[in-house]
């Protein structure tokens, strides 16, 4: 009797059998916590003025939109003209910055002259506090997602100040199926500030036979260039491309921005930041192992260990990288907590209540 040989199961077989596996348990996490449920609809027309950037926009204007009774969309150039035609109890704007013309603040003015209350969000505090110190002194209500900046604002003598961190489009970030040229063994995402480049310097030894990709701007300030560049992607990568490398990679690291002055800051009031970034909670939305930096507010919103790791140093990064890599059930089961933390608590529809609740019992 011939007795057939067992055949192994080719690698690619394999790695799609466990991936969709991962999504699939990802799909029942997604299922079980979706924040929508019993959300309050409030009685409120309000006018929003995105500042141009996808992944935070697409998210507040699709759940403001859930949110409110009336939402009304502005540009920055036009704030005045719609909020004089439509006149909505109050007007909220993101950031002020970037792209908002040299007349914004002239614009808030006369919009408050009409009784219209006005609330601007800072979402890229402390790293332009040489321009939100003027701009938070002309709006009745200021958020920031920045713990560090809530005192200085009120020092500036703005009555109404409120800590807001930020928050995930689960829409725009969630975990997906991904083309082979997505899947790696490590990703970050992000431009080169001192502090990366020091850290990726540190690890290149250790980076070279890894599936690696470094995307992002500036890379060329890295003394290990000549090392790195096979991984490197020069340039920005827009939110739905950045999603399907974090879905694609099996971890994804996480290193906040320096807030020292300097080249890539106006940080002129030289404020410490201590609140982790939105980058925190688009990695954990898509599914995938975050390896992060630690703020100081971190253990607030996550729990390091549990449903995301952290490191300290080039070092310890590299030995939860070596660590991680081949045990993968433990990774999984990390992004697994990290993903259900963040649909539960940490979306546009979770946040958004606590500013309506100022808005609301303002109007």
């Amino acid at each position: 009797m011939k007795v057939k040989k067992r055949t192994e199961r080719p690698q690619e077989y394999r790695d799609g059998y466990q991936e969709g596996y991962r999504l699939g348990l990802c799909e029942a996490v997604k299922r079980l916590n979706s924040p929508e449920a019993g959300q309050e609809c409030r009685p409120l027309k309000l006018m929003y003025v995105p500042q141009g950037f996808q992944a935070i926009d697409a998210g507040v204007t699709e759940a403001l939109g859930q949110l409110v009774s009336e939402l009304v969309l502005s540009t920055p150039e036009t704030m005045l003209e719609v909020a004089a035609r439509e006149m909505p109890g109050a007007v909220l704007v993101m950031n002020g910055l970037h792209v908002f013309p040299e007349n914004h603040l002239e614009q808030i003015t006369e919009i408050k002259k009409l009784g219209i209350s006005t609330a601007i969000w800072f979402v890229d505090d402390p790293y332009f506090t040489k321009d939100t110190s003027v701009i938070s002194q002309h709006y009745d209500h200021v958020f920031t997602h920045e713990l560090g900046c809530v005192e200085f604002y009120r020092s500036l003598g703005v009555a109404s100040v409120h800590y807001l961190p930020l928050c995930v489009n689960p829409q725009m970030f969630y975990p997906r199926r991904t083309d082979p040229q997505y899947q790696y063994d490590v990703v970050f995402i992000g431009n080169a500030f001192r502090n990366r480049t020091e850290l990726f310097d540190g690890l290149a030894p250790f980076l070279k036979d890894k599936k690696v990709l470094i995307a992002g701007g500036f890379w060329e300030r890295l003394t290990q260039f000549e090392e790195l560049s096979p991984f490197i992607k020069d340039g920005f990568i827009p939110p739905e491309e950045t999603a399907n490398y974090y879905s694609g990679s099996k971890l994804v690291i996480n290193i906040h921005r320096p807030w020292e002055g300097g080249q890539d800051n106006r940080n002129s009031f030289q404020l410490p930041s201590r609140s982790i970034n939105p980058r925190t909670y688009e990695i954990s939305a898509c599914g995938t192992m975050q390896l992060t930096d630690i703020r100081e507010d971190l253990d607030r919103f996550y729990r390091p260990g549990f449903d995301m790791e952290t490191f300290g140093s080039a070092e310890e990064l590299q030995r939860k990288i070596e660590y991680y890599l081949v045990h993968e059930k433990e990774r999984r089961l990390i992004a697994l907590r990290g993903l259900q933390t963040t649909l539960r608590n940490h979306t546009f529809m979770a946040r958004l209540p606590q500013l309506l609740n100022v808005l609301t019992a303002q109007v």
